[in-house]
């Protein structure tokens, strides 16, 4: 496949070089550095795993043909959209054997000598490659975790030195899974489509040319795991987040009702999640929500991201249908491009980005 490099700057903007944390804990570490340390840990965590749980979502079931099964799927959907804005989706189509392969091909990477990893680093205004995303002070605290982000689709977006230079099968393996997660994630956005009783094809024709981008997030154990955070609370900006957790070790946290939730995840199944720009899509209708990653002090966590959003060229507001008299437009319209440089130029902190956006 014919890769160009994208001409112009980089659609996000940039972040702060820091240093590898990977790096940091390959010599046994006593104290852990001021600036990782975050007083987020006292707040409420939930220790009734069975009461309070995403809700699950089966895609066999969305897409039966039988009326009854694929109607009762369909509210379970729009009931998990709206009230958690996260939900574990299973029976999703995409093959065992690709995810297999995924997992260790990530997992081989992040095992790479750093200076093979550092050739993939973060260029100055590119959040793209190798390092951390919104670091925009030499004084702020900083997460427990590398990560490694870069754009997929469309493929004249990709950056010539990432992708088209991951080593062999990772790169092939990966092609494979953004086409696969690109069609899972227009049969999603399909489904709510039909639950919010949106105009046909309204929600999907948005998606037309659609932004896709993947970060995969590495999170080393850590000695004193209660200081430090792997993900700083958030709500994501994006339109659709598919999640897949590379090992068995957990570490993802929702906010619901106050109160962090851990997510227990399903074997084989992806964890979905609304983000900022689904809500303003929605007009409010379905909730992105605040979520964090912890760490442990026994051993590392990976998981592999996939955004999906409207195409560069694009514009993002309430979609039509959706606004009446009753539920007026409560979100600015404003060009995918503005979006996301004003998104990726400040520190992530809960959903204060989308307030800003929010029609007073």
């Amino acid at each position: 496949m014919e890769e160009k490099a994208f001409a112009g700057k980089s659609l996000y903007g940039g972040s702060l070089p820091v240093p590898s944390v990977q790096e940091l804990v390959q010599k046994p570490i006593l104290t852990i550095p001021p600036r990782y340390i975050q007083p987020h840990h006292q707040e409420i965590i939930c220790s009734d795993h069975h009461a309070h749980q995403i809700p699950s979502i089966d895609m066999q079931k969305l897409l039966s043909q039988e009326s009854t099964i694929s109607e009762s799927e369909l509210a379970r959907l729009h009931f998990a959209c709206q009230e958690w804005g996260f939900f574990q989706l299973v029976n999703h189509g995409v093959s065992s054997s690709l995810l297999e392969k995924m997992k260790t091909e990530t997992q081989e990477f992040f095992n790479l000598p750093m200076e093979e990893k550092k050739k993939f680093s973060q260029q100055p205004g590119d959040i793209e490659g190798f390092g951390q995303s919104f670091v925009v002070s030499e004084d702020q605290k900083l997460d427990w975790a590398d990560t490694f982000v870069l754009t997929t689709l469309p493929v004249q977006l990709r950056r010539p030195h990432l992708l088209p230079k991951l080593p062999s099968p990772f790169r092939e393996n990966l092609e494979t899974y953004s086409l696969e997660l690109k069609k899972l994630a227009m049969t999603i956005l399909s489904q709510m489509e039909k639950a919010l009783q949106m105009e046909t094809n309204e929600a999907t024709n948005i998606f037309e040319g659609a932004l896709q981008a993947v970060r995969v997030n590495y999170y080393p154990p850590c000695p004193q795991p209660g200081k430090v955070l792997g993900l700083t609370p958030h709500s994501d900006g994006g339109a659709l987040t598919i999640l897949l957790q590379v090992n068995e070790m957990d570490g993802l946290q929702v906010k619901k009702d106050g109160i962090w939730v851990p997510v227990k995840p399903l074997p084989d199944a992806f964890i979905v999640n609304i983000g900022d720009v689904l809500e303003i899509i929605t007009n409010g209708t379905y909730r992105s929500i605040e979520h964090r990653a912890t760490v442990n002090s026994e051993k590392e966590r990976l998981s592999i991201a996939t955004f999906y959003n409207p195409g560069v060229d694009g514009e993002i507001c309430p979609a039509s249908s959706l606004i009446t008299e009753q539920t007026p437009a409560a979100f600015k319209r404003l060009s995918v491009k503005e979006y996301f440089k004003a998104f990726f130029q400040r520190k992530l902190h809960g959903k204060s980005f989308l307030d800003e956006l929010r029609i007073k």
